[in-house]
């Protein structure tokens, strides 16, 4: 089975809009005949997800570290459990256990995590793309930044339209159809 990797937080946020969210989301997942991939735990969004997948007869393959699963936070009903030792060797599990990339809404984790894994494309470490998933406008303010980043020179134009920003299932799952990997950048031109 192919997964989809979804990166979100340990919290729900304070709008239930950004539950709503995650639960259509774990529903996609399945319908679209996807398993999840996610950081296995059992609060916040990263657990709505996975009962969303669950819920709805679908695999849930949770990766957690060691010091995360000591105070038991992992989810206790998923199709597989792995723990892991620490925070790199899950990342790396999960984009290799993945054929795309979603982040929902989340803290400074789920930034980092999804940021590292879009990185990865670039250098052509990774092949999977990478989507975010923009409930209520979450993250209007990051897709400004990144469209600066290509204004002001940080990145190429047809490298940014390798990366998604969208509150739209249907165009998710077109973007991740479609998706051609942005071509590698060759620091011999001018």
């Amino acid at each position: 089975m192919k997964n989809i990797a979804v990166y979100c937080g340990a919290s729900t946020g304070n709008e239930e809009i950004y539950t709503t969210g995650a639960k259509k989301l774990g529903q996609w997942i399945v319908k679209n005949n996807y398993g999840l991939t996610y950081g296995g735990g059992r609060y916040g969004l990263m657990g709505v997800v996975a009962d969303s997948v669950l819920n709805n007869h679908g695999f849930v393959h949770g990766i957690i570290t060691t010091e995360l699963a000591s105070r038991e936070l992992s989810h206790n009903q998923l199709s597989k459990l792995d723990i892991v030792s620490d925070m790199s060797q899950r990342k790396q599990a999960m984009l290799n256990d993945s054929v795309a990339n979603i982040a929902l809404p989340g803290g400074p984790g789920t930034l980092e995590e999804i940021s590292e894994a879009f990185s990865w494309t670039i250098i052509g470490d990774s092949t999977s793309p990478c989507v975010f998933y923009n409930i209520n406008h979450y993250y209007d303010d990051l897709e400004s930044f990144f469209n600066s980043m290509t204004d002001r020179g940080f990145m190429e134009e047809r490298t940014r339209k390798t990366l998604l920003f969208s509150d739209s299932l249907t165009e998710i799952g077109q973007f991740i159809n479609t998706y051609t990997p942005p071509t590698l950048r060759d620091y011999n031109t001018k």
